[in-house]
């Protein structure tokens, strides 16, 4: 398994305008990118298990985050949207992948696990 201390994000909606302008979600997701690509991020083309940790909001107390820790994470960002940015980041072209399974759960911090599956 493969451990990776990146904070997940998942990929704008994005127009032609954005190649020129910087919003700040497009500017965080291409800085996200540039840190996934430094890392080595590398995915297999088949059988892995990608999960997505997401951080617990500093404000929620101890006892919430220890209730929810581990737990399915069903908020925005949505899977699709977290896998997509992922895969943008690895591969110039990501139509290789054919098999993937994707979970999002509660953490302490942002992870990306990949997990190979035989």
């Amino acid at each position: 398994m493969q451990i990776y201390d990146i904070k997940p994000l998942g990929k704008p909606r994005m127009t032609q305008r954005d190649k020129f302008r910087q919003r700040p979600e497009v500017m965080r997701y291409r800085a996200f990118k540039d840190e996934v690509r430094l890392r080595g991020v590398s995915i297999p083309e088949s059988g892995c298990r990608i999960t997505f940790v997401i951080p617990m909001p500093e404000s929620w107390s101890k006892k919430k985050r220890a209730e929810l820790i581990g737990r399915p994470h069903q908020q925005k960002p949505d899977v699709d949207n977290l896998h997509k940015a992922l895969m943008d980041a690895v591969f110039d072209d990501d139509s290789a992948v054919w098999d993937a399974r994707i979970t999002k759960i509660w953490g302490e911090k942002g992870q990306i696990r990949i997990e190979s599956i035989a």
